[in-house]
């Protein structure tokens, strides 16, 4: 699947497609617009859909929707990151964590301001995408506030959010909301058997109910061993009050190791989500939603029985805290692991 600077395809928002593209040609863009939605449902693919309609030539745009002919010089450019009109702001590599930092920091924000005083290289808009940009600390939210207050002319700020309720009210306000859906789920069983043509019909489906209108995460489920990963959690899980300790303790040696970066990335997320799931069905009086894997629903209700939902909702923050302190102070992986295990195995006694 290519990234979304170079994606020709974008299925599912038409309808914004269509709005968007309405605003532009009316001359009504707002200065700042906000794309919010769940990961991976084509948020980013969408910001850069609209910046190549935005700096193409009339010519190279098709007659409906944002569409620009891949072959045009526009396409091209923003393609490769070249386009002197657009510049992306995303975490950046932390050369002495020799990975990415977790948050934007203030000196990504400040060049914001340094290009949007410039005068467009090809006299038209100049634009800036911010890719999570819940993402922003403290400081570097109150920079781009400033800009928001000022923003200059012909310039467009998009800003790609998966948790919204993260930035700062202020921002929020002096955007212009654009909300994108989760995708159904036909539709990302359609997509996965494109990009992923090794996959069964059945794992393409069950990809498609974990990964919940979202096929960036599916793709990324998929090849991190997801689904494995999840049957080995449940596996845990019906264990649960009493957990097989040795078979945990391997569980998680396995994904401490250095080379299991994506694999401990999707553990964190899946446990998480099974967690975030089983709240909303037991809340809801029953564990029987459509959207649950059959190996899922008897694990859920015994465990729902065992404690309120409030406590698990809490439980499921606690877990997120530790795995968050982990990265954040570089602690060992496989405590953050058994940590969050042994957390659900202590509300359920």
């Amino acid at each position: 699947m290519l990234a979304p600077r170079e994606n020709p395809d974008l299925l599912g928002h038409e309808h914004t497609e269509r709005e968007l593209r309405r605003l532009a040609e009316g001359g009504r863009l707002p200065h700042a617009l906000l794309l919010t939605g769940p990961r991976g449902i084509g948020k980013a693919t969408l910001a850069f859909r609209l910046t190549r309609f935005l700096l193409a030539q009339p010519a190279d745009r098709a007659d409906s929707g944002l569409v620009v002919d891949p072959a045009s010089n526009a396409f091209r450019r923003v393609a490769s990151g070249g386009h002197a009109d657009l510049l992306t702001v995303e975490r950046a590599y932390d050369p002495r964590r020799r990975r990415l930092r977790s948050d934007i920091i203030v000196e990504d924000v400040r060049e914001i301001s340094g290009f949007m005083r410039l005068t467009a290289a090809e006299e038209g808009w100049r634009i800036v995408i911010v890719d999570g940009a819940e993402e922003m600390n403290r400081n570097a939210a109150n920079a781009l506030l400033k800009i928001l207050e000022e923003p200059p002319h012909r310039a467009l700020l998009l800003l790609i959010s998966h948790s919204p309720g993260q930035l700062l009210p202020t921002i929020r306000s002096r955007c212009r909301r654009c909300p994108l859906a989760a995708l159904p789920q036909p539709l990302v069983v359609e997509l996965l058997e494109r990009y992923r043509t090794g996959l069964e019909s059945s794992e393409a489906e069950a990809l498609a109910r974990l990964a919940g209108g979202s096929i960036g995460r599916a793709i990324e489920l998929g090849d991190a061993g997801g689904l494995a990963l999840y049957r080995s959690m449940l596996d845990m899980f019906a264990q649960v009050p009493r957990l097989d300790i040795l078979g945990l303790h391997a569980f998680a040696d396995k994904l401490a190791r250095p080379d299991a970066e994506d694999a401990y990335r999707a553990s964190e997320e899946l446990l998480s989500q099974f967690l975030a799931r089983m709240v909303v069905e037991f809340a809801r009086g029953s564990v029987d939603g459509d959207d649950l894997l059959p190996e899922e629903r008897e694990i859920m209700r015994r465990l729902a029985s065992r404690a309120d939902p409030p406590q698990w909702a809490a439980v499921r923050d606690k877990i997120g805290r530790g795995f968050a302190d982990t990265d954040e102070l570089n602690l060992d992986r496989k405590q953050a692991i058994l940590g969050a295990f042994f957390a659900i195995e202590e509300l359920a006694r």
